[in-house]
């Protein structure tokens, strides 16, 4: 049985990118790029990155960058939008919360 969360984020993948809060992606890849020092050889790691916002921007900044979500739709879009904007991201299907050691 799923738990709620994974039911949500499953019908929410296509509308999600449209939300109010998604318009501050470039500047908040803007700050992460300052906090590493605009270091290409970072490898950057997005957590319950969902469609992928952070991540391909990210990518089409030249940065090598896997991300995770628990949401099968939300990475399915993700994938569909690396493929319109020629980037590579490695989307993993994962529970952050078993990544803890």
């Amino acid at each position: 049985m799923k738990q709620w969360y994974e039911e949500f984020f499953e019908n929410c993948a296509e509308t999600y990118d449209k939300e109010n809060f998604t318009r501050g992606t470039m500047g908040e890849v803007d700050f992460i790029e300052k906090k590493i020092n605009f270091d290409k050889s970072k490898k950057i790691l997005d957590i319950g990155c969902g469609t992928g916002r952070h991540s391909i921007e990210l990518a089409k900044r030249g940065y090598k960058v896997t991300g995770i979500d628990l949401s099968e739709s939300q990475l399915k879009r993700a994938k569909e939008k690396t493929g319109k904007e020629k980037v590579n991201v490695n989307f993993i299907r994962a529970d952050a919360r078993k990544m803890i050691r």
